[in-house]
């Protein structure tokens, strides 16, 4: 089991206190967004999907009702506490960027908030588009903290711009550990110059959501140990801006999700 203060692995991993929470608000927040893509896509009985780094259930569980019981998700993770086995669909634990894919001739697959976090991003995304069957389909959906790098977009006073110093505390850890702050906004590119077509692309960036603010209050409570460590923030700031948060009365953002997909070939 990993822990924030490892040196290496995801910053957030599924087996901290609160990452239940965490993935619930996640789903709030992102859920309608990827579900609107999918749909878009034509996604329909007798698919075969393949959901991966999953998290929860919900995306998969979601995919499972629209496939019907003549299609098939498969949902894989390196971390399956969240997953564990659901009638609905399959679970296999698998990392992506160092595994391949564990089956072929998907007609659709989609990863949400993985490959930013994936040191072997490169390769997982050539990986996911060689587990496509001709004509398939894939959505990659990634966060770019560099395209909006504060939790308080509006810095009207003290407790915004303590906000935002912690967050960006939280992005050199993210750095830290692999992680690409700038890589959504290259995921047009990238999957043109891997041969899909039809690439599109949008961006969704939530503000004073109540999920953001759920969202704030797991994220500090999974890495304020290494903030604390790395003197990026003192206890007492910690515990000033969560009684910040739990006002109520701050305007939370996100960093944009960016979505892109295209089509094999």
């Amino acid at each position: 089991m990993s822990t924030v203060s490892d040196a290496d692995g995801y910053l957030l991993d599924n087996q901290q206190t609160g990452a239940e929470e965490r993935l619930n608000a996640l789903s709030d927040i992102f859920d309608p967004i990827t579900f609107r893509h999918l749909s878009a896509m034509g996604i329909g009985p007798g698919w075969h999907c393949w959901e991966v780094g999953a998290g929860g259930p919900a995306v998969a569980a979601w995919m499972a009702g629209q496939v019907g019981p003549t299609g098939r998700v498969l949902a894989t993770d390196i971390d399956l506490t969240w997953l564990s086995s659901h009638a609905e669909f399959d679970v296999l634990q698998h990392d992506v960027g160092r595994q391949p894919p564990p089956a072929t001739g998907f007609d659709l697959i989609h990863a949400r908030l993985v490959l930013v976090h994936t040191p072997q991003r490169q390769e997982a995304l050539a990986s996911l588009i060689g587990a496509l069957r001709p004509g398939g389909q894939l959505l990659v959906e990634d966060a770019d903290p560099g395209l909006q790098p504060l939790l308080c977009p509006d810095e009207s006073g003290p407790e915004q711009a303590l906000a935002n110093r912690l967050r960006e505390g939280f992005r050199s850890l993210m750095r830290e550990r692999g992680a690409d702050l700038v890589f959504g906004r290259t995921l047009p590119r990238r999957l043109r110059e891997a041969g899909l077509v039809e690439v599109q692309a949008d961006a969704f960036f939530p503000i004073a959501s109540p999920a953001c603010t759920v969202l704030e209050r797991t994220t500090i409570a999974q890495i304020r140990q290494l903030l604390v460590e790395r003197r990026l923030a003192t206890e007492a700031e910690i515990e000033r801006h969560l009684a910040n948060v739990a006002t109520g009365r701050m305007d939370l953002a996100t960093a944009p999700l960016i979505s892109a997909w295209g089509r094999g070939r």
